[in-house]
């Protein structure tokens, strides 16, 4: 007997709003949430800035990391897509897909829904590959990369920990008509 696997959480994506930076700096104070992110929470100053940002490249360029919200309207975490932030390591000049929840929504499939409704938006703002860099040691993100279908490429080192970070890869093929 087979078991049919679990459907995905409706989820809805948004641009952060400045009201957002709150729920991102509450959210992401949980020390398991940011164990494979430094492992310290931070200011809320740096979230004010960092939704700042992410609404000048939605409308610069069609995508950002936004807000999700569950079927509810509750907000769960973050994801999307920007170019790659770093220059000394990882993969520069890359569009990178990224992904956070707060503690407790792991394990509901929120990831995996909005990651996938993220790469729609990604193919409709002709995007052509993405990266996601996931510390390897962080096996739930390892999970939802190889659930998009992403394949594991090189690895790097990441200069303030010292943890190696795999790079996975994906092809992004264009939407039927365009």
């Amino acid at each position: 007997m087979s078991i049919a696997p679990r459907a995905l959480p409706v989820v809805q994506l948004r641009v952060p709003t400045d009201e957002d930076a709150v729920a991102w700096h509450r959210a992401f104070a949980d020390p398991e949430v940011m164990a494979f992110l430094g492992g310290r929470p931070s200011e809320l100053s740096l979230y004010d800035e960092w939704t700042a940002r992410q609404r000048r490249l939605d409308a610069e360029r069609g995508f950002c990391l936004w807000s999700v919200l569950d079927e509810d309207g509750g907000f769960v975490g973050f994801t999307g897509a920007q170019p790659w932030p770093q220059s000394a390591y990882g993969p520069v000049g890359e569009i990178e897909i990224g992904w956070r929840l707060a503690r407790p929504a792991w394990g509901r499939g929120y990831v995996t829904a909005a990651a996938r409704l993220t790469l729609e938006r990604l193919r409709a703002a002709e995007v052509e590959r993405v990266v996601a860099a996931v510390d390897e040691r962080n096996e739930r993100s390892v999970a939802v990369a190889r659930r998009l279908g992403m394949e594991p490429a090189e690895t790097f080192t990441e200069p303030r920990s010292g943890q190696p970070v795999r790079c996975f890869r994906l092809e992004l093929e264009r939407e039927p008509g365009r």
